[in-house]
């Protein structure tokens, strides 16, 4: 393990977790790559406020001196379409929430507000612009809140579009948008949704929140998983105003921006997944681009202090007993400007080799048995609530109770008690459970959306 740490006082660190051991001929290697940031404003004693963000375009020489300019952007998109008026309690509460985010920006945060129905409207500043965070600033935009009214459709793919527009217009490293809707993305085609997001992923970061029972899960985890945000459900419009405060404040502690995991592997190795397996699920196999020979970049997005795991599996050639080789080369990068070479925040080295000792090649590393194991909870609680909704109450029993069970063993306590809302459960440690006769819509919304949020080893 190699760590690099700057002047700022922003450490990253990589740290390898696997059993290196491979029985002769074998070729699959895993590994869990924990990823840690320390130092920023979150955890050092120096205020948040006072400190400057780590960027790409900044010499090491330069990093801690502030930016010119705002160091983060914000945009709210909240949605105002017809079905926010029922009950007018939605409305409400999503100004209110506005209101409070608004609240949490620390001075000098550029921000604006967008109205979104079936087209996205500037609420505030407007003129394509965005202000700066000040006390008339912010006083202004709540005042613009106040005339927010509901009517209209949902066309969310406008809302992201017009957010990528005004954050455009400014140079602050770090770009986040926050999403609230009540309902579907009727107004829109599908494609024109997914056009949007592909358009939009990369550019910058955006939360999702989807408010009451009436949304569509996949279509807010979708935004926020292509986006490199978080979604959730606040089905209770007066939890938004905590829930968006929390949002902002997370926002606002993001200082390190459009980091990248990078994997270099050898001649004839290749890598089959590489997914975010904590603080929740996330695939990154996909959004590969090369960056060179065997060389591959992912987005991991904005980083304050936090940590993160991600479950790398490569296929390595065949050797033969007593045979070493590097597998895999695990770097954090910051991107550099006019194709110069990325500044290299830490590294880490996936190992391979091969063994006559069966029970050394046979031992399964601890966190990846158990990530392993995050990994299929999350999948058999959206295969049995699929099933369930399909009347298919055999196989939701089987899954649903196969779900209880790894919850169970892995001590994922908040999944766990979510399970309890949909099974009884008979027997967690067998995952014997019986399918409630009724169940809320916010309880199965609740579990679905919240299934890939995931815990680390037990220690």
């Amino acid at each position: 393990m190699a760590n690099f740490s700057k002047p700022s006082e922003h450490r990253f660190t990589v740290d390898v977790y696997q059993n290196a051991h491979l029985p002769e001929g074998g070729r699959e290697v895993n590994a869990i790559v924990t990823v840690t940031a320390t130092g920023g404003g979150t955890m050092a004693e120096t205020p948040l406020a006072s400190r400057a963000p780590l960027v790409p375009h900044q010499s090491p020489a330069s990093y801690g001196q502030r930016a010119a300019g705002p160091d983060a952007a914000v945009v709210v998109m909240v949605d105002c379409s017809g079905s926010m008026d029922y009950p007018p309690t939605k409305m409400r509460g999503a100004r209110a929430a506005t209101a409070a985010a608004i609240d949490t920006l620390r001075d000098g945060v550029a921000f604006a507000v967008v109205a979104g129905t079936h087209q996205a409207q500037e609420a505030y500043p407007g003129g394509g612009r965005l202000a700066l965070a000040d006390a008339t600033t912010r006083q202004q935009a709540k005042d613009a809140l106040r005339k927010l009214t509901p009517g209209g459709g949902t066309a969310i793919g406008t809302w992201l579009r017009l957010a990528d527009r005004l954050l455009e217009s400014s140079e602050a490293p770090i770009r986040h948008g926050i999403l609230l809707t009540d309902g579907r993305n009727e107004h829109e085609e599908p494609d024109a949704l997914r056009a949007s997001l592909e358009a939009c992923a990369g550019r910058f970061t955006c939360d999702a929140r989807g408010v009451g029972t009436d949304w569509e899960v996949k279509e807010v985890t979708g935004i926020a998983s292509a986006l490199l945000g978080t979604a959730d459900i606040v089905a209770d419009p007066a939890g938004l105003s905590a829930d968006f405060t929390q949002m902002m404040e997370n926002a606002m502690g993001k200082e390190v921006a459009d980091v990248a995991l990078r994997l270099w592997t050898p001649q004839g190795a290749e890598v089959q997944f590489l997914k975010q397996v904590a603080p929740s699920l996330e695939s990154l196999t996909e959004r590969r681009t090369d960056a060179g020979p065997r060389i591959g970049d992912y987005p991991t997005g904005s980083w304050g202090d936090e940590s993160r795991d991600y479950h790398l599996c490569v296929r390595v050639p065949a050797a033969a007993v007593g045979e070493e080789m590097l597998a895999a080369r695990v770097s954090l990068v910051l991107p550099a400007p006019g194709g110069a070479s990325p500044q290299v925040l830490a590294q880490g080295l996936v190992r391979a080799v091969w063994t006559d000792d069966l029970s050394a090649s046979t031992s399964l590393n601890p966190q990846v048995a158990h990530y392993t194991g995050q990994a299929e909870l999350a999948q058999v609680i959206q295969q049995g609530l699929d099933l369930r909704r399909s009347g298919d109450i055999d196989g939701a029993t089987a899954k649903l109770g196969r779900a209880v069970q790894l919850a169970n063993r892995s001590g994922n306590e908040d999944t766990a008690k979510l399970l309890a809302k949909v099974v009884d459960v008979v027997d967690a440690a067998t995952g014997t459970v019986r399918l409630k006769a009724k169940v809320t819509a916010e309880a199965q919304m609740t579990l679905e959306t919240r299934s890939t949020k995931t815990v680390r080893v037990k220690k």
